[in-house]
């Protein structure tokens, strides 16, 4: 199993055990973490599965495609690090990763 750390905005973790090929949203779903509300269910079509990805895992994690890109317009509080966590899938590469989730979703 993988790790995946899920900071909430009220600074409460979320630490779990994910399988490779499953996106940070799912798990974040499944494990009710509070501020993820996923609206399209992972189709990249909502900004509500937002998240910020921790500063030393931003390169491994990567940049935005285009249309995760374009779906960030709609985001609320954009930064550098932001990505949707429904594009983002877990792989051992990504084994520790942290990402936070912001106030609110769009």
């Amino acid at each position: 199993m993988t790790k995946l750390t899920i900071v909430a905005f009220d600074g409460t973790r979320h630490e779990l055990d994910v399988e490779n090929g499953s996106t940070v949203m799912e798990n974040a779903v499944r494990n009710s973490v509070p501020g993820i509300e996923a609206e399209c269910g992972g189709a990249c079509a909502c900004a509500t599965c937002h998240v910020y990805v921790d500063e030393h895992w931003a390169a491994a994690v990567g940049a935005p495609e285009a249309m995760e890109e374009d779906m960030l317009d709609f985001a609320y509080d954009v930064r550098p690090t932001s990505r949707l966590s429904c594009q983002i899938k877990m792989s051992e590469a990504l084994d520790g990763l942290i990402v936070h989730v912001p106030e609110r979703q769009a």
